[in-house]
């Protein structure tokens, strides 16, 4: 029953994703709801290493903004096809993802932290040097990659785009979930050094991690340059942005699959609602923080989990002693 009831709440919940730009009032919201769908992928895209293996990455905007850049260079300096550029920009994040992860992987806790926004704060300065080549502080325009399109039909396209490219990562995190590798992986986040000692093969399973979550971020980012056509490196090489992947995902709780998806989902409205209230002011900002305190303060272990808990505190409890009635006793007493 509990298992057929999951599918039942998956099948509602995608048909109501599916359905949601046929009933959107507006661009608006249709273009709120790509936001959120973006940040949905780049919150999972982070669980994959943060969730599993418990390495907090502040610096996940690092692949984000190479995806970016990567994507934006190849269609406008090479001529190649917009998404043969999205999935080429991939191909090359996760091949630059290997040796960044074998030097960042090498240190744990603080220090892998602080190895993380290192990264992000170098490629911010390259990518504004560069101006030849990434526009600098100028920024960069990507051509949209369906040019007769009104911006509503292509807010329309991009959020299929997303709500697909999100199905990708889901199936991705939920895999590994059931799998060898992924029992490899929470083993890291218990215990790193035991499970080392178990035959665990640790740094190799948190390169492979870190790899592919790299990858997908830079998926998302990718398309978040080919829906938006704006680069600007202060925004795509942004701490804040990394502090957002984390923050959503340990919102809705990083040990669910849809923990960083109910997070993102959270924290979009929550943005969305801010902006309108405060106008181009940085009191949304604060706003934001205070919601996501208040949470981490009364459901550190985030959303699911603590709905979780207040369910079964509420439902009928389970005893480990069988109660036995007079009547059965009678039947049970030796003659």
């Amino acid at each position: 029953m509990r298992s057929a009831s999951r599918w039942v709440a998956l099948a509602v919940g995608v048909a109501l994703v599916l359905a949601f730009p046929l009933v959107s009032p507006n661009a608006y919201i249709l273009s709120a709801a790509v936001v959120i769908l973006h940040y949905a992928v780049l919150s999972t895209s982070w669980n994959v290493v943060g969730g599993f293996t418990g390495y907090i990455s502040l610096g996940h905007a690092a692949y984000f903004g190479l995806g970016a850049y990567g994507t934006a260079l190849l269609i406008t300096r090479a001529g190649v096809p917009s998404f043969l550029a999205l999935g080429l920009a991939g191909l090359v994040v996760a091949v630059l993802a290997v040796p960044i992860g074998i030097a960042a992987l090498r240190v744990r806790g603080a220090s892998f932290v602080i190895v993380s926004i290192a990264l992000v704060l170098i490629l911010l300065l390259v990518f504004q040097s560069w101006r030849e080549v990434t526009g600098g502080s100028d920024g960069l325009v990507v051509p949209r990659p369906f040019p007769e399109l009104l911006r509503p039909q292509h807010h329309l396209v991009f959020f299929y785009l997303f709500a697909a490219l999100l199905a990708l990562v889901l199936l991705a995190w939920w895999t590994i979930d059931r799998s060898r590798f992924g029992m490899g992986l929470k083993a890291i986040r218990e215990d790193e050094d035991k499970a080392q000692a178990l035959g665990v093969p640790t740094f190799a399973y948190k390169l492979a991690a870190f790899v592919l979550s790299a990858t997908f971020t830079a998926l998302g980012g990718g398309m978040y340059a080919l829906w938006f056509g704006d680069l600007d490196p202060v925004f795509q090489f942004s701490i804040l942005i990394g502090s957002y992947m984390v923050l959503m995902a340990l919102l809705g709780g990083v040990r669910h699959l849809f923990g960083p998806v109910l997070g993102a989902l959270v924290v979009g409205v929550a943005l969305e609602f801010f902006k309108q209230q405060y106008g181009d002011t940085q009191f949304h900002l604060v706003a934001t923080g205070l919601l996501l305190g208040v949470v981490v303060l009364f459901m550190p272990d985030g959303v699911i989990p603590a709905v979780r808990g207040l369910l079964a505190r509420r439902g009928p409890q389970q005893s480990s002693i069988r109660e036995v009635s007079a009547a059965e006793l009678q039947k049970e007493r030796v003659p």
